[in-house]
């Protein structure tokens, strides 16, 4: 037998993969919406998961029993009395499930809601007792699941409250004192208002420890369980129905697309919230005003839950190689609306990159200005017109691509173009090698010209300064940092292999865009090795 628990910190929340390794059969119980995790666990130990089963409809987080069933095709398992808005597989109470040798038995439990059941797992069918039991919001480790979540649904917490003290009594409490218990939640759930840090106990360790269990009858039972429990977030009650209905998918390696100052101000206009995920001290130095920080590196989803409108347009602000995380941990509580991130590190659009790379090189020219004299003048003039010239080049590459593809370029549309059409790839290499400041090409010669007139930049021509090595330094620092944003769209030309759709053929390149390009990447290579000419024009 294998039985795995997944315990999500953030959420406090526990699910499940019980298999058996004679059959290769596996059943996930109460899964998150990514589900990545669940499916290269069963894939490693040789696993097919051919069932999802949900211990009731969740109101803390969004269940990902329809992320699950699209990607292996496993039924959706509820008990019974379970009434959800798509396709599932009834569970009746005390029916059992032969996954080979391990047998997992389907116990109704109603109280923490209607639907409640738990999951009785046997390692062998013959066994004298069970291994233990998924309890889900029925029983926790030291408190019991709160009945008065679906007052709002027309459901009594008395009477819910009524019924879970029959089902920890009658149908959990007979069980043998050895059983293991795996509950739903640990502390910091609010899903109850006691639950123990522990994430595993037995039903012999409840049946002495737990304050509930131990009450005497039902009546104090029912006044003590109604009685000071935490205020639900607000985002509770839009989970419970999500979980019910047949909602939208999750793709949780999508990361959100970055977006521009002027896309973060039409998604304000239109309503749209900013969620800042930094560290409150990163916060407090600058943020968007009007932005609301929730750190990342806390219970980020429930607290964005407790204060967003759940029908609102989110936008991120988190550090670079988190946005894929904060989408997906505000996905796991039904926040879908993500419309994007506040950033360019992973932007993937190649315009925007390259419009951010104008800006970075733009700044440059001021190592050169800042000379004051006529070499720095020189140098100036110099880098902006060897720049014109790899930007227009690259630009001209993307204008191609765009469209062949009738839509704006991903860096992934260029994956295989060393392969499918080498003249592209070498052009673009040129392009991007120049812009990067890389020898010999005219983007090195440029940015040396400009270093090289602020390092010699003489006292007469400005008394407070002596030659600006600081700013220099600054800038090769600047530099090499670029290299990263380069090289991210080099490896798609000269390393990636192709994809399916994605590569330009060589018919779609015109003969007049093919002519326009080479002659801009030969100048950039001809200003590199033989720069005099212009420079001596220019100091002219």
């Amino acid at each position: 037998m294998i039985l795995t628990q997944y315990y999500l910190d953030c959420l406090s929340q526990a699910s499940y993969l019980v298999g058996d390794e004679s059959t290769g059969r596996a059943v996930v119980v109460d899964p998150r919406r990514d589900v990545g995790e669940y499916l290269a666990d069963a894939g490693a130990q040789g696993l097919t998961i051919e069932l999802v089963v949900e211990t009731h409809f969740h109101a803390d987080f969004l269940s990902g029993h329809l992320e699950m069933a699209a990607a292996t095709g496993a039924e959706i398992g509820y008990s019974s009395v379970a009434t959800p808005d798509f396709p599932f597989r009834p569970l009746g109470d005390g029916e059992r499930l032969d996954l080979g040798e391990v047998v997992l038995e389907f116990r109704h439990t109603p109280g923490h809601t209607p639907e409640s059941m738990s999951i009785v797992v046997w390692e062998r069918a013959e066994d004298p007792e069970p291994y233990a039991v998924l309890t889900g919001d029925t029983l926790f480790i030291g408190d019991v699941g709160r009945p008065d979540l679906l007052s709002s649904f027309g459901h009594s917490r008395e009477d819910l409250a009524g019924s879970l003290y029959d089902s920890l009594h009658n149908r959990l409490m007979s069980l043998p004192d050895a059983t293991r218990v795996f509950p739903g939640h640990g502390a910091g759930s609010a899903c109850g208002k006691n639950l123990s840090t522990e994430t595993s106990s037995t039903i012999g360790d409840q049946r002495r420890t737990n304050y509930a269990v131990k009450l005497p009858d039902k009546e104090t039972f029912i006044g003590l369980i109604t009685e000071g429990q935490p205020t639900a977030p607000e985002y509770f009650s839009h989970d419970a129905v999500l979980n019910r209905s047949d909602h939208a998918l999750l793709d949780e390696d999508e990361p959100p697309a970055g977006l521009l100052l002027a896309d973060l101000d039409a998604a304000v206009q239109g309503g749209a919230v900013v969620v800042d995920g930094r560290d409150p001290e990163e916060f407090a130095r600058g943020h968007v005003v009007g932005s609301i920080n929730i750190g990342l590196n806390g219970r980020y989803a429930e607290f964005a839950g407790s204060i967003l409108p759940v029908d609102a347009d989110i936008v991120l602000v988190v550090d670079p190689g988190s946005e894929l995380e904060a989408k997906n941990r505000l996905a796991r509580i039904g926040l879908d609306r993500v419309v994007g991130n506040l950033g360019a590190l992973r932007q993937t659009n190649l315009k925007r990159l390259l419009a951010y790379s104008a800006i970075a090189n733009a700044g440059y020219l001021l190592v050169g200005v800042v000379a004051f004299s006529a070499a720095g003048n020189t140098s100036v003039i110099f880098y902006i017109l060897v720049y014109s010239l790899a930007s227009l080049g690259a630009f001209g590459v993307v204008a191609v691509l765009t469209d062949t593809l009738g839509r704006d370029a991903e860096i992934n549309d260029f994956n295989g173009c060393w392969k499918t059409t080498p003249g592209l790839a070498v052009a673009f290499l040129i392009f991007v090698l120049s812009l990067a400041g890389i020898p010999p090409l005219a983007g090195f010669l440029g940015k040396f010209y400009l270093f090289f007139a602020a390092i010699g930049a003489a006292p007469e021509a400005a008394s407070w300064h002596d030659g600006f090595y600081w700013l220099v330094a600054f800038a090769l620092i600047m530099s090499v940092v670029s290299l990263y944003y380069y090289l991210r769209v080099l490896k798609a030309f000269l390393v990636a292999p192709a994809d399916d759709g994605a590569a330009i053929a060589p018919s779609k390149i015109g003969w007049a865009a093919g002519v326009t390009l080479c002659v801009l990447a030969l100048a950039v290579v001809a200003l590199g090795l033989w720069p005099e000419p212009l420079l001596g024009l220019l100091r002219n």
